[in-house]
């Protein structure tokens, strides 16, 4: 994976061998037929038409400061028209003209059912073989880059989604979506209201990112961990310059991969858009798609049926997808970055734990006047310090736990790109946070028992999140490290029931105080070690637990630290404030050759001095 996905390439490394596509559960989910039940495999192509915009205009229809989607009360000849002439070409999917049809843009002019009721019926007098009900962006920023909330985008989507579904479309088609929270509104509310097929596609710019930053690694690991059927990337460039995009996507991606470019960028000559990537430049372009596994193809603004025939010659020639593989790994996801732990690649990620009321008086008191400001602070100098992701806990008695987790995970979100770990007992708590998070949280977490595991891993599960493990159960802490695998197996083998992964799995081995607990010290790290080798999933540990009851906390604290990186910890953790902690880590990652050539580490220590040395300043 590239830097684009991850601002901390030490966590990236060399990627484990490539695994087959996980196979959907399309339980419940109403496919029209057995072709487009092979596509939802990635086993058929699919061939979807390509720019309503373009034509309107060749036809003059494409009036200023009309609302386009009224075409199919005043003109339903010439949008079937239209249609007809893609279906003609060899496109099985033909996009409904309702790109803008919410109740937003609509303006009043008519309504959402209405809308989509007649532009299906186009697309169906047109002989579309299969009907995708098309919903575009809302037109409105959301918070906190705009006004918007993610609730009221909700609304409209699903105002949207259940008009298709009342319409007899086969597909929902959320396209040209350059806000991945925006995109995330849209797939819940399509996933909530209706048992259609969904495919999702977002648009980058030339550098190779969204408007607002996401790039494709991250826009398909979100996505697809949500469990969209169909997920790729249109309009914006041409199909050679949306290859590597392309090609991003292809391995952080889930599902079957959709790819409708543009026909290169427009340009206006005489007063008339036209664009500069022919259809048969724009066919060969494409091979480069189809060879990284798009089976989901099409055209955006400026493809013409001409296009559209020259993909389905290409579909047929080859007859069946390239098969496709994607990388499998641990990520965690923000809408700008990814934490990535590659299966079989020993690397680690540090949980800063700062942003937790225990212990800490100075954040219980801003948590209960509302200064959530101070929360920003901390993750700030968190982040500074070499935090690759961010705890966050809210749990007071006192406080409306899923009020304030929420709005702390949406004003953490907005201020640092890191991957945040919502932290909280609360499954109330924890939905009403990961619900309108632009990314893909970890969850801490779920434990053994069965009330823990029901309330939980179907929350995991629906918004596509990680989740952390806690090896108890109803007989509490098990003393043993036999123990403590029992439980975590369970946690696995009830995961797996719910469709989650084991790469979304992390298990926490629970460190207890060496003080009171000192024989089950090293309990706690053969458990580690039994856990990464017999369960093959990630591992969590709190650090500082160990130290409890001791004096030199910091010098226990970072000895276990080493011992439990050597027994297979993943991702501990800890206080990025404390520098014997941030040495230990610094160390580790050039003995398991994280940090290659041990760059960062001469860059940091080659002209350090050594705290035991007599008359250095300070103990770490």
């Amino acid at each position: 994976m590239g830097d684009s996905v991850c601002a901390h390439k030490e966590l990236t490394g060399g990627w484990a061998k490539a695994a087959q596509l996980p196979q959907p559960d399309m339980s419940g989910l109403a496919i029209k037929d057995e072709h487009l039940k092979r596509a939802l495999l990635g086993q058929d192509f699919l061939v979807v038409d390509g720019a309503m915009g373009t034509q309107l205009q060749e036809r003059g229809l494409a009036d200023a400061g009309q609302i386009p989607e009224l075409l199919n009360f005043s003109h339903p000849d010439d949008i079937a028209a239209i249609h007809k002439a893609y279906v003609d070409a060899g496109a099985e999917v033909i996009t409904t003209n309702t790109f803008g049809a919410n109740r937003l843009k609509l303006e009043g002019a008519a309504s959402v059912e209405d809308v989509y009721r007649a532009a299906a019926e186009c697309a169906r007098a047109a002989g579309a073989p299969y009907i995708a009900g098309d919903v575009g962006p809302t037109g409105a920023l959301l918070e906190p880059m705009g006004t918007m909330s993610f609730e009221e985008a909700y609304d409209l989507f699903a105002e949207q989604v259940r008009a298709v579904a009342a319409a007899g479309c086969d597909v929902v088609l959320i396209e040209t979506m350059a806000d991945l929270r925006e995109a995330k509104a849209a797939l819940l509310a399509a996933q909530e209201n209706c048992d259609l097929p969904v495919f999702a596609t977002m648009t980058f710019g030339e550098d190779g990112r969204t408007f607002l930053g996401t790039s494709p690694e991250v826009a398909a690991e979100v996505l697809s961990s949500m469990g969209a059927h169909a997920v790729g990337l249109n309009c914006s460039l041409g199909p050679a310059e949306l290859l590597g995009a392309a090609q991003d996507m292809a391995r952080r991606c889930r599902c079957p991969l959709m790819a409708q470019p543009n026909a290169g960028l427009p340009r206006v000559e005489d007063g008339v858009t036209v664009f500069d990537v022919s259809p048969e430049d724009f066919a060969a372009a494409m091979e480069g798609m189809l060879d990284a596994g798009a089976s989901i193809i099409g055209g955006c603004c400026g493809t013409s049926p001409e296009y559209t025939r020259q993909l389905r010659r290409m579909a047929d020639a080859r007859r069946v997808p390239t098969p496709r593989t994607y990388d499998p790994a641990c990520v965690l996801c923000s809408a700008q970055e990814a934490v990535v732990l590659p299966v079989g690649v020993p690397r680690i990620a540090v949980i800063g734990e700062r942003i937790n009321p225990t212990g800490k008086p100075k954040l219980k008191a801003a948590l209960r006047v509302g200064d959530l400001d101070y929360l920003v602070g901390e993750a700030v100098s968190q982040q500074e310090l070499g935090a690759d992701v961010l705890d966050v806990n809210v749990g007071l008695p006192e406080l409306d736990e899923p009020a304030v987790l929420a709005a702390a995970v949406d004003k953490l979100s907005s201020t640092v790109t890191l991957p945040l770990v919502v932290d909280s007992s609360d499954p109330v708590a924890v939905e009403a946070a990961v619900r309108g998070y632009a990314g893909k949280p970890l969850i801490n977490s779920v434990n053994g028992k069965r009330e823990s595991l029901e309330a939980v891993l179907p929350i995991v599960k629906r918004y596509g999140c990680a989740v952390i493990g806690l090896a108890l159960d109803e007989e509490g802490i098990p003393p043993t490290a036999e123990g403590r695998f029992a439980v975590a197996e369970r946690i696995v083998e009830a995961a797996e029931r719910h469709g989650i992964p084991r790469t979304d799995v992390v298990i926490d081995c629970l460190t207890m105080a060496c003080a009171t607990n000192q024989s089950e010290a090293l309990e706690i790290l053969r458990a580690v070690t039994m856990v990464k080798e017999r369960l093959g999933v990630r591992t969590a540990l709190g650090v500082s637990n160990i130290s409890f009851g001791l004096p030199q906390r910091n010098m226990v604290n970072s000895t276990f630290l080493a011992a439990a990186f050597g027994c297979g910890l993943d991702m501990p953790i800890l206080n990025p404030k404390a520098k014997r902690y941030t040495d230990t880590v610094n160390t580790f990652r050039v003995l398991n050759c994280q940090d290659a050539g041990a760059v960062d580490f001469i860059g940091e220590y080659a002209d350090a001095a050594d705290p035991y040395m007599a008359g250095a300043a300070g103990s770490g």
